[in-house]
């Protein structure tokens, strides 16, 4: 199925029922008062988690949802029926917002989390709530009110703990596929990934993280170059990123020092949050040079980006180095993670 992050689509809940005017009519019973029973409420729109979905691809066919109006009301004091509810199933990480205001109405994060995004209106009242006293023959009702009606647009962010970033071609599906059972495809030209992947890594039998392989980024992308930027949304939510950089790029492409500050810059156009998020620098392709050429690289990298942070040397190719990278980076996670528990 095509991957598809964005869509729009319109809910619209069902109607009250309105209000009955009825009196009771019986052989033997005189006067025998007000019995108009109430509309039913109309059928609201919910939006839920689904962890079987993981693109908005459907909403490409179906774009609008209909849910049931209510029954009006009927003698008897019977009150009319309630139109049911429609669910309506989106992957998780769906973020919903308001397509005139721009407002965000909320986030599906959770399997099986509900968002109510449209409210079913109120059933009318019969009348038999009418009646007192001084008016024992009520001819008076309300009507069913309006359900709400909203155009919504979807955005999903995929949910990962780890984010990948680098130029195209620099070895991050290919790590993806030596560190877990995803298997993006992998060409030697650039832009093979052309939507994000996601990968479960597995470090022992209880712990583990998924990483997110985006599409690679280049020089200008923010301006539209290249894929552009639109899918830096979906390292958003991850806690870590690894930069993974080309120690030997072929000749014409940007050297290594080059390529990470371009790839900065770009994180700095689209957010300063993202860009401000915690990065490890992953030097990839150590195989392509003899040991002491890719020292010199190394060194002369982190000299030109005045680096001071972790920094790996890997070959993702041959996994050398893989399982070290991903256990410090399981580490690290579950770090952060007792510090936000606290």
């Amino acid at each position: 199925m095509k991957f598809v992050d964005e869509a729009t689509i319109s809910v619209n809940a069902g109607n009250g029922g309105d209000g009955c005017v009825s009196f009771r009519r019986e052989k033997y019973i005189p006067r025998g008062g007000p019995d108009g029973g109430d509309g039913g409420n109309g059928g609201s729109v919910y939006l839920i988690a689904d962890v079987n979905l993981n693109t908005l691809a459907d909403f490409r066919v179906q774009r609008k949802f209909v849910a049931p109006a209510g029954r009006s009301g009927a003698g008897k004091d019977r009150t009319g029926a309630s139109g049911a509810d429609v669910d309506v199933p989106v992957p998780p990480g769906t973020r919903v917002t308001a397509s005139d205001t721009g407002e965000v109405i909320g986030e599906l994060l959770q399997p099986g989390q509900r968002l109510l995004v449209a409210q079913g209106g109120e059933g009318g009242r019969g009348n038999t709530r009418f009646k007192s006293s001084v008016n024992r023959a009520p001819r008076q009702s309300t009507p069913g009110t309006h359900g709400e009606r909203r155009q919504l647009g979807l955005e999903l962010s995929v949910l990962a703990d780890v984010g990948l970033l680098g130029f195209p071609n620099a070895g991050k599906s290919t790590l993806i596929r030596a560190v877990s059972a995803a298997r993006p495809r992998v060409a030697d030209y650039p832009f093979t990934t052309l939507h994000p992947n996601l990968g479960v890594i597995g470090v022992d039998a209880q712990r583990s993280f998924v990483m997110a392989d985006i599409p690679g980024l280049i020089e200008g992308a923010s301006a539209g170059a290249g894929l552009g930027i639109r899918f830096l949304k979906h390292l958003e939510r991850t806690r870590l990123l690894l930069h993974l950089v080309d120690i030997a790029p072929p000749a014409g492409t940007p050297g290594p020092a080059e390529a990470a500050a371009a790839i900065v810059e770009e994180l700095k156009c689209y957010s300063e949050e993202l860009a401000a998020r915690e990065r490890w620098l992953v030097l990839n392709k150590t195989d392509l040079l003899a040991a002491d050429a890719a020292e010199a690289a190394r060194n002369e990298l982190v000299e030109r980006l005045d680096w001071d942070g972790p920094l790996y040397a890997i070959s993702a190719l041959s996994g050398e180095g893989t399982r070290k990278l991903v256990g410090d980076v399981m580490s690290r996670l579950e770090t952060l993670a007792a510090a936000a528990a606290e």
